[in-house]
């Protein structure tokens, strides 16, 4: 068919009368589409990924494969992305990222209409005019905005960083309830999904401990007899849809004596496969929308695509990059002596490249020694090794606890433990306040910015 046309990429299963039909229409030319079929999600991701410009996905609704994920996937690639069911319902797809539902029986003119609003024809089936594409077929991405405080603890490994987190998550929470203090042996499973925010919580909203480490250790250090559920419901909850704060409630345990709530984190270091980045990033919405403040114990590894070219890494570590962007505070665990202050340098090195703002980061040395001297020396060899630039905080010292005895029975932690970090904590947020990040949009291409394909040169030559 000569002049502009629609190119559309479909996903359904085989037997989708809706899917053979347009391909006849495309075939017939009745009407002026391109129409490729994918027989698998991967093909689909495969065929977005080429350097050809496609106009639209077409994908049925009855695919498990269907969420926000490839919808994204198909958004980054310029694409509009179009749900057919038997029975539309808007309010599902749409606020997933999806431009349109389509009725199953629909008619060329219904497809038509809906192509001329949501997509844009391709001139030539190699070059795409991304400043044509309309401002509702890219945007729509359902980020609410954040009202909760977020805090990312991180440190090598064995330095004491989930208890550094779990000690700050108890100075924030409060004093316990009458309830938790005449118990001195709660358990972690005790009151899960009861009550919701607590009257004595200094937040409103609560304080939620969240374990989002590839190898985490929050559920033996509060003696979790239960392993479900976790993280890993949380974001297989977002993956097609949103909860509510009374479902998000429901997946976490109430720590009655410390007074906050306790995510679990992942049961296998290799179930990073399972969080997907954009139903990931859809669950970490809920939960700063539920809880008035949120402490994410993280592995200190941030590798990205940009730094080392992997796609894999950079999902690997989607947890860790998710909640070190959005932190109104980081706090940089280590431990005392020359490897302790060695490995927190390279760490607060790694957090400046990251992106985290240095006026955010407060080192943490865990396991402090008594002696004054002691402590000046560590905070001079930092400060003389460029460790605390300009805006980074001096470090605060946590005495020495015998802690292992506490973690069986989930009894509160030493003032002389928490009350450092909690300081430490709002001096922060009052020198830099809270932290607003823009959600993230695709950004239009400039025409003729790529470059070229070495293709094009040999076709050029003749």
């Amino acid at each position: 068919m000569p002049g502009p046309r629609y190119v559309l990429l479909g996903l359904a299963p085989p037997r989708a009368s809706w899917f053979r039909t347009v391909a006849q229409w495309a075939q017939a030319s009745s009407i002026p589409v391109e129409f490729g079929k994918c027989v698998s999600p991967e093909e689909l991701r495969t065929r977005l990924a080429s350097n050809r410009t496609f106009s639209a996905v077409l994908v049925d609704a009855s695919l498990p494969a269907l969420d926000r994920d490839l919808i994204d996937t198909a958004r980054q690639a310029g694409c509009a992305v179009v749900v057919v069911e038997e029975h539309p319902s808007r309010h599902q797809w749409t606020p997933l990222g999806a431009s349109a539902v389509l009725v199953g029986t629909f008619e060329q003119t219904h497809l038509m209409e809906l192509l001329r609003q949501h997509a844009s024809p391709v001139p030539d089936a190699q070059v795409k005019d991304v400043d044509a594409l309309s401002e509702e077929g890219v945007g729509g991405r359902d980020t609410p905005g954040r009202t909760s405080i977020v805090v990312a603890v991180c440190g090598s490994g064995g330095v004491g960083t989930s208890t550094v987190a779990m000690a700050l998550a108890q100075g924030l929470a409060g004093p316990p309830s009458p309830q938790a203090r005449s118990g001195r042996d709660a358990k972690v499973g005790a009151g899960r999904g009861a009550g919701g925010p607590r009257d004595n919580l200094v937040l409103d909203g609560g304080v939620l401990l969240a374990d989002m480490a590839r190898r985490g250790d929050l559920a033996v250090l509060h003696d979790a007899r239960d392993v479900v559920p976790g993280l890993q419901e949380l974001v297989a909850a977002h993956r097609s849809g949103r909860l509510v704060p009374r479902q998000v409630v429901a997946l976490t345990f109430d720590i009655e004596q410390r007074g906050y709530h306790l995510l679990l984190g992942l049961r296998r270091s290799c179930d990073w496969a399972s969080i997907r980045p954009r139903s990931f990033e859809a669950a970490f919405a809920s939960l700063r929308g539920t809880y008035g403040a949120v402490i994410c114990d993280i592995e200190a590894d941030f590798e990205g695509q940009h730094e080392g070219g992997s796609i894999d890494v950079e999902e690997r570590n989607v947890m860790s990059r998710s909640a070190l962007a959005y932190a109104d505070v980081v706090l940089a665990v280590g431990l005392p002596g020359v490897k302790g202050t060695h490995s927190l340098l390279r760490l607060l090195r790694e957090l400046g490249a990251a992106g985290a703002p240095p006026v955010r980061i407060v080192p943490v040395c865990n396991r402090a020694p008594r002696a004054q001297r002691a402590r000046a020396e560590m905070a001079r060899a930092l400060a003389q090794l460029g460790g605390l630039g300009e805006g980074v905080a001096s470090p605060i010292f946590v005495p020495e606890r015998m802690l292992d005895e506490m973690a069986g029975h989930a009894a509160r932690l030493p003032s002389a433990f928490v009350e450092p970090l909690v300081a430490a904590l709002r001096a922060v947020l009052d020198q830099a306040g809270r932290r607003f990040v823009e959600p993230s949009e695709p950004q239009p291409v400039r025409s003729g910015s790529l470059g070229h394909f070495h293709e094009d040169d040999e076709i050029a030559l003749g």
